[in-house]
């Protein structure tokens, strides 16, 4: 058998890091290492786009694992902490769905995304064409994570890993998103969570609590 050229296996191995990680959050309960967990999977993230754009020759990858790790690594987790901290949530964060269940359920998720995947990596002609299918899983696995929790911020963190697979994926299938629309799509995400912090505000004003099953109360009866 040839081996794997070191490029590609550390590529993989990235990928199979950020998949654990969105394992982790979705088993983690508690807020801040939730955050940190989020920063670790972008750090793994950059460090992937690094990889990637040092054997591809992709001169803009550079740029965006630049970005990766100033934007997910750095500052988003910063203002999230920051948000924690001024909110007091140091409280276990509650699922819809207990830690087993959620388990079991994303490791169906992974089995339907490798599937799905299998056929679109086989006609992509990048180096990680690979993780194509960690990548949809990675998405597949936030968005589980969006659903089960009933809290604000977990539900955010969830986005956030969302848009990292989505990350990979186009990472994987494609070199990645033209500079102008990675800016873009950079922007969007720091000023939504951004408005999302001052309406976290709002909510814990109002019912004393950031589970937004609250937000029900707000229906026209």
């Amino acid at each position: 058998m040839i081996a794997a050229p070191l490029s590609l296996q550390l590529i993989n191995l990235f990928a199979a890091v950020i998949l654990l990680l969105a394992f982790a959050m979705l088993a983690q309960r508690r807020v801040l290492a939730l955050v940190n967990l989020f920063a670790l999977q972008g750090l793994a993230l950059c460090l992937s786009t690094l990889v990637v754009a040092a054997t591809s020759g992709q001169a803009h990858l550079y740029g965006s694992a630049a970005l990766t790790l100033a934007l997910k690594v750095v500052l988003l987790p910063w203002i999230l902490h920051r948000l924690v901290r001024k909110l007091q949530v140091k409280a276990d964060v509650e699922g819809l769905v207990n830690i087993p269940a959620t388990m079991l359920i994303g490791v169906a998720l992974v089995i339907v995304a490798f599937n799905v995947a299998l056929p679109i990596s086989q006609m992509a002609s990048t180096i990680g064409r690979g993780t194509l299918g960690i990548a949809l899983a990675s998405v597949m696995l936030a968005f589980l994570m969006m659903i089960i929790r009933t809290k604000a911020i977990p539900q955010v963190i969830g986005f956030l890993a969302m848009e990292n697979g989505l990350f990979l994926a186009a990472t994987s299938a494609t070199y990645g998103m033209p500079m102008v629309v990675e800016l873009g799509i950079a922007l969007d995400v720091l000023v939504g969570v951004i408005i999302l912090g001052v309406f976290f505000f709002q909510i814990r004003d109002q019912f004393d609590s950031l589970d937004i099953r609250h937000l029900e109360k707000l229906k026209e009866r």
